[in-house]
């Protein structure tokens, strides 16, 4: 087996490829994908709105709508200030949808069958790590913004750079918050790049392995990739609410924006363990 896999003329580009520039622009092929996912993306939410505006349901607008509240609930869970939880949920929604959609757009047979010079015209915009950093730097700047309405523009600040002549334990714990909030961001769009990079890897060589029985092998392995595609979209979504929901939190001798104080009073795994002893 080893000698037939090292017969493979099997190409692995870890970048995306240009297809053609526009105007000096390059059109990669990952681009390509990630037009082609926003449009299911959109095709699907305007046919489930304009569903249930008819008051017309099926399974699949059920299944929108029982992942809609389900997810929902989640948010309300990790944030208890209703209102913000509500403007955070958009946000956190789509970046499921639309990288459960994208990641699953790798999962699709042939999908680098089609050529244009020589180089495959789709390409997981997933497994592009442009657009993987691109969403979560948009999650650290939707999360500061936040944080600046909770605490202020100076308070925010404090929260990273402190005295350390006055308060060097405080000033040590901004500058590792610092260090935290660059690092978590970059971990998760590492975890989602990597997991579907390897992802397609994995099924280009099973594939080539294979052989005539891929038939039979491809479809356990594929649904296997959904699997991971769905978790991976979960945990971009829950993480980033839970980033926001420590960014608004008042810690470390930090006050809340007085306008805010009554929201952000309590932090969130306070107001769980209230709910923990309410049930007990």
């Amino acid at each position: 087996m080893i000698n037939n896999f090292a017969a493979l003329d099997i190409h692995i580009s870890l970048a995306s490829q240009a297809l053609f520039t526009v105007l000096g622009f390059r059109v990669t092929n990952s681009m390509m994908t990630g037009v082609l996912s926003l449009v299911i993306f959109l095709a699907v939410f305007i046919y489930t709105s304009q569903m249930v505006k008819r008051n017309k349901y099926n399974r699949f607008v059920g299944l929108i709508q029982w992942a809609f509240e389900g997810m929902l609930s989640q948010v309300n869970s990790i944030i208890p200030d209703k209102k913000l939880a509500r403007k955070i949920t958009p946000l956190a929604m789509t970046l499921f949808f639309y990288v459960l959609i994208s990641y699953w757009m790798s999962i699709l047979p042939g999908l680098d069958t089609i050529t244009y010079n020589g180089v495959p015209v789709l390409r997981s915009v997933a497994a592009d790590m442009n657009f993987t950093f691109a969403i979560a730097i948009l999650a650290l700047v939707i999360t500061q913004i936040y944080a600046i309405r909770a605490h202020g523009p100076v308070g925010n600040i404090k929260r990273y750079i402190r005295n350390p002549l006055k308060d060097p334990i405080g000033a040590f714990e901004g500058f590792l918050d610092l260090i935290g909030e660059v690092s978590r961001y970059s971990a998760l769009s590492l975890r989602l790049f990597g997991n579907c990079f390897a992802g397609e890897i994995l099924l280009i060589i099973i594939g080539a392995l294979t052989s005539y029985f891929s038939v039979a092998a491809l479809p356990v392995f594929m649904g296997f990739e959904l699997f991971i595609g769905f978790i991976q979209a979960y945990v971009f979504f829950v993480l980033t609410v839970i980033f926001t929901a420590l960014a608004i939190d008042s810690h470390g001798g930090q006050k809340a924006h007085p306008d805010h104080t009554s929201h952000f009073e309590h932090s969130p795994a306070d107001t769980r363990l209230e709910k923990l002893s309410a049930r007990e």
